[in-house]
């Protein structure tokens, strides 16, 4: 994390002495966030309570919060963290960890300040940066994207209690969020009061702050706001709106009855791609809204089809884990999380019916569809295939489970396709996965969760009892899942075919990757390109130099992309290390290719497999 100087801002307070009516347990919280009075990317906080009847008290900011599944620690953006007591004197406050604050005395504890930096600008100097969507950015008088975790914490025995949420902005700035805002009799000019029911809602509903550039359009009832910040003004958010607007009534009409909300706004920041802005680019679901962080110098034809995936997964969430979910997500302890089991649902079954939807309501055409699963079973194989999902989920903070947690993309949403398949096939092809979250979310709802060892029983008494062998066999236990017997059943299977790839890339997944203990750069154990083969590259070994260069983390993207550029012709001189050896490898870059398994119709398929096929994709 950058370390910044930074003096304190003058604040005149007013003294105040307790009243008799403002005990912290019958008043809102008020949160007051300075947007104006901004230094080296930092903006002031201040939090008050109420009274207490305590002597000591804790305030907390989030470990981790519902929808990252990291420990990210979001205390340690807070600086100069300050308790006073009614006098406006500083009090004894002490750091219990990085996130936890102990106010001794807390009778006479009135507030406490601190200021928050900008997680942005310090993606690249981390070792685990903040996932950006659940990032922050702080640019004074240009763009402030917010996401509320960071910013606001709480007390103990607080998080039911409501919020007061005063954000002084820059004049000409507009808010853009799902957060109810209300008037004050002593509303300010260039002062925003928003209200929150609990702590939850605080951290659910992000909010951007800047010149605004908004729009608006109906999906069926539901009122959506897409609100964009492009820095140079390569996007405006009318210049999506459309496409935007067709994918999402899109996928309304795919859900059908199923909506728990009435408005939902779509915050989308760009990056320049420049120092300080973001590099973990993708979108974070909240019950309203959804936060998406993507790169500037997308072409328009990537970013709508980004955005078509990404957005669509996140809207898709109202069903998953936001209607149907176990008490471990409606309870959740943002300091000491308790995981549930069913990643494979939340995300993998929202995954899933991010790209079924789009065959379903023909924004793709069926082979497109077909490559997308096809491609996640090839990553899916990056991970570890003999490990039980459930396992995965209820351990996917800590080490070893946290390194598959991506697979929840991959494998989850293949677990999702495949239970779909079972129940179109034993329902003769009239329900499928959509009609069982519709069962579920009646049994369940927003505010009624399931226990997390209860959900499989209710699954199986709502399908099929070949529904039950599945789960058991292939999401509690470790057998890898043959997917080939899934697509038998709708009339596909592989063919295999080699395809171009570059020489350390094949497409976005590398031949290569790096040591996170020593930074050495080595060839990964996957199935290599024709010409590493021919080289003699072989996997673990460890690539010090290529044509002469020193093979470093800070030279990967000049070697990598001046690889683009080789000839079949060209000469590769590789020096490596193997098994503590120094080898040098010599031979032509060739043309790099690999043997890619295509999913594709079978030329002659049966008319119960036709049937099916046109059920689990059009139905």
């Amino acid at each position: 994390m950058k370390k910044i100087a930074f003096a304190l801002l003058a604040v005149t307070i007013v003294a105040c002495t307790p009243k008799v009516n403002d005990l912290a347990t019958s008043k809102p919280i008020d949160a007051s966030i300075d947007l104006v009075n901004v230094t080296n990317d930092m903006v002031h906080v201040t939090i008050n309570p109420g009274r207490f009847t305590t002597e000591s008290i804790n305030f907390y900011i989030p470990k981790t919060v519902p929808g990252t599944y990291s420990n990210n620690n979001y205390g340690q953006f807070l600086e100069n963290v300050t308790a006073y007591d009614y006098d406006n004197n500083p009090m004894e406050i002490s750091s219990v960890d990085t996130n936890t604050w102990k106010i001794a005395n807390a009778t006479n504890f009135d507030r406490i300040e601190y200021d928050v930096n900008d997680s942005f600008d310090t993606e690249a100097e981390v070792e685990e940066a903040v996932f950006s969507p659940a990032g922050t950015n702080i640019e004074a008088n240009k763009n402030f994207f917010l996401n509320l975790h960071m910013f606001v914490g709480y007390f103990d025995n607080l998080k039911e209690h409501s919020y007061l949420l005063h954000f002084t902005h820059p004049t000409g700035f507009e808010a853009s969020t799902s957060l109810n805002k209300v008037m004050l009799n002593d509303g300010k000019a260039d002062t925003d009061t928003f209200m929150a029911n609990r702590y939850f809602e605080v951290t659910d509903n992000p909010i951007m702050y800047s010149k605004p550039d908004s729009e608006s359009f109906s999906v069926n009832d539901i009122e959506v706001t897409l609100s964009v910040y492009s820095p140079n003004k390569v996007y405006s958010a009318l210049s999506i709106k459309d496409e935007m607007e067709k994918m999402m009534k899109a996928q309304k009409t795919f859900l059908g009855d199923i909506n728990s909300t009435k408005k939902y706004h779509i915050l989308l920041f760009l990056g320049a791609m420049g120092e300080g802005d973001p590099t973990g680019f993708g979108a974070l679901e909240h019950h309203t809204s959804t936060t998406v962080v993507l790169p500037e110098t997308m072409p328009k034809d990537a970013l709508v089809e980004t955005m078509t995936d990404v957005v669509s997964h996140e809207f898709f969430h109202i069903v998953t884990p936001l209607t149907v979910h176990s008490e471990e997500i409606q309870y959740f302890d943002y300091n000491d999380p308790k995981m549930s089991e069913h990643l494979w649902m939340y995300e993998g079954v929202t995954e899933y019916f991010a790209n079924l939807f789009q065959i379903n309501q023909g924004l793709i055409d069926e082979q497109a569809f077909y490559d997308r699963i096809a491609t996640k079973i090839q990553n899916s194989k990056r991970y570890n295939d003999s490990l039980s999902f459930t396992k995965m989920s209820k351990n996917v903070l800590v080490e070893p489970y946290k390194d598959d947690y991506a697979n929840v993309y991959e494998k989850g949403a293949l677990i999702g396709m495949c239970i779909d398949l079972i129940i179109r096939e034993q329902s003769n092809g009239e329900k499928g996965i959509l009609w069982l979250m519709k069962e579920l979310s009646k049994e369940y709802g927003e505010d009624k969760p399931f226990k997390d060892n209860e959900l499989f029983d209710k699954i199986v008494s709502l399908t099929y009892p070949e529904v039950g062998s599945f789960l058991n066999t292939y999401v509690v236990g470790d057998t890898p899942i043959n997917y080939e017997d899934f697509f038998g059943k709708v009339g596909l299977s592989f063919e295999s075919e080699m395809v171009e790839t570059g020489f350390f890339l094949n497409g976005q997944i590398p031949f290569i990757d790096v040591k996170p203990s020593n930074n050495e750069i080595f060839v990964r154990n996957v199935d290599l390109n024709s010409s590493m083969k021919e080289i003699g590259l072989q996997a673990d070994d460890v690539i010090k130099s290529v044509n002469g260069k020193d093979f470093t983390v800070e030279a990967i993207r000049e070697i990598i992309m001046g690889s683009m550029s080789w000839q079949a012709d060209s000469e590769v001189i590789l020096v490596i290390n193997r098994d503590g050896k120094e080898l040098t490898l010599k031979g032509k870059a060739g043309t790099p290719r690999i043997e890619n398994k295509k999913l594709t119709k079978k030329s002659s398929t049966t008319p119960a497999q036709d049937t099916l096929r046109k059920a689990w994709l059009k139905s």
